[in-house]
């Protein structure tokens, strides 16, 4: 492996989104919560210059649903990186653990079996008021926003490490 793409992952990272492609999957299972995950990634991938048009959002039923769809834009070509939004809140079932689990997995195999970065921001909290917390922060940034920043960065990583194969 080249000492510039080692050294370059010390640095700070590649957040330039012009020309990348990236899908967006939010649950709307508790869509109280994901729709400020949306909003977090969308403010965050607009500021790494991602164009609107080059966005795809969808909507699907809750995290359990997440790892398909993601597979699915992964596995097509059309897309650099795909953001996974969700919110599971711990009830008073088993329901929590099969779900938060099943769903990160899921996700990274999606990411895994494709070779296409699946970023899970999928907030897995106790409680609502946990989760309003960290759907939205004092300064906008949330699990959506950086979201959209760990896809662009994954994005540029994977094609500077591929490019070493050439």
């Amino acid at each position: 492996m080249s000492r510039d793409v080692v050294a370059s992952t010390r640095e700070a990272p590649d957040l330039d989104g012009r020309g990348l492609r990236v899908a967006v999957a939010c649950a709307r299972f508790n869509d109280h919560v994901t729709v400020r995950l949306l909003e977090g990634a969308r403010r965050g991938l607009a500021e790494c210059h991602v164009d609107d048009g080059d966005v795809t959002e969808v909507w699907v039923p809750g995290a359990f649903e997440l790892p398909l769809i993601a597979k699915t834009f992964a596995a097509s070509g059309e897309v650099d990186a795909v953001i996974c939004l969700g919110c599971v809140m711990r009830g008073e079932t088993a329901h929590f653990e099969h779900v938060a689990g099943q769903a990160a997995t899921g996700i990274l195999r999606a990411a895994l079996d494709t070779g296409v970065p699946v970023v899970f921001g999928v907030l897995t909290t106790e409680d609502l008021d946990q989760a309003l917390a960290r759907s939205e922060g004092p300064d906008g940034e949330n699990a959506g926003h950086e979201g959209a920043r760990t896809a662009v960065e994954m994005a540029r990583l994977v094609t500077s490490i591929s490019k070493l194969r050439r």
